[in-house]
């Protein structure tokens, strides 16, 4: 089938000059990234059970630990993340150290 794509200039040159490297045509080139893309993904393993899960779409993520935060106790960081550093940086311009 033939069709028609619109690429970035430089992505297209990229591509030609992958080609030529390898050998081979930019037709190929698309068609391999297409059906790589395509592919279903390999399925993951879970290098420490302990620490990680697997989430609904394949992603390895660390496993929750604790009660959390409460949305409070987040806000209160966020307000309060730069407090010791404002503190320093006024007590410079202060003369004080």
């Amino acid at each position: 089938m033939k069709t028609t794509l619109e690429l970035p200039d430089a992505l297209f040159m990229e591509a030609k000059a992958t080609a030529v490297r390898r050998r081979t045509t930019f037709k190929a080139i698309v068609e391999q990234a297409l059906r790589r893309e395509l592919a279903p993904a390999p399925e993951l393993t879970n290098p420490d059970p302990e620490k990680f899960e697997v989430g609904p779409f394949g992603i390895l993520s660390l496993k929750k630990s604790g009660d959390g935060l409460t949305a409070e106790q987040v806000q209160y960081l966020i307000d309060h993340q730069y407090d010791e550093e404002d503190a320093r940086v006024i007590a410079l311009a202060a003369g004080k150290s």
